[in-house]
């Protein structure tokens, strides 16, 4: 591209010292000066074509690179717009793994905490009416909080099936998955009352 400016340059520059050194030549004390206004008038014309031939020329080039930078930018910017919407969708993947992790882990704790007063259910079960409606009502409320995670699980993967990048920032958290940890702490409060009431 360099060797094009350059020339194009050069050609200006001779056109430049052409009408240089025709004025210079037209001077009124030198003799024969109709001739020279006459050989003149046909250096002028060629002149002003050879100067009207460049003027278009680097025109041209200067539409053909405004061209190319309005182009260079539109491609800049489409690739900035995708990296951008690249960055949010992995955000919100990101995002979306997390709160999975989260809800998996409550229905771990559920599900243990479960299995874990099924150890204490002979020496329950033995005692007072009280102690076995508390484990009863432990049992349901573990279960709900297993079910209730697996429904905040499959809300968070419905949320991000339907994900709208132009408008989501974040992976909403669903209720079920909010009351879940909730209801195994319940179901282990109602546990350790069971077990006093043993």
């Amino acid at each position: 591209m360099a060797p094009q400016w350059l020339r194009i340059l050069d050609t200006v520059m001779s056109v430049g010292d052409l009408a240089l050194s025709t004025r210079a030549k037209r001077s009124p004390a030198a003799e024969g000066d109709q001739q020279l206004a006459a050989g003149g008038g046909a250096l002028g014309q060629l002149e002003t074509r050879l100067t009207g031939v460049v003027v278009a020329a680097l025109k041209e080039a200067f539409d053909r690179d405004s061209r190319r930078l309005d182009l260079e930018h539109e491609q800049v910017t489409a690739e900035r717009m995708r990296a951008e919407r690249a960055l949010r969708l992995e955000l919100l993947r990101q995002a979306g793994d997390r709160e999975l992790a989260r809800l998996r882990l409550t229905a771990v704790m559920a599900l243990a905490s479960w299995i874990g007063t099924l150890i204490f259910s002979a020496r329950l079960i033995a005692g007072g009416a009280g102690a076995r409606v508390a484990l009863g009502s432990a049992w349901v409320v573990l279960l709900a909080a297993l079910g209730l995670s697996f429904a905040g699980q499959a809300g968070v993967g419905d949320a991000l099936a339907r994900v709208d990048l132009d408008r989501d920032q974040a992976v909403p958290a669903t209720l079920a998955g909010k009351l879940a940890p909730w209801f195994v702490v319940a179901g282990l409060g109602l546990t350790g009352v069971a077990v006093l009431m043993a």
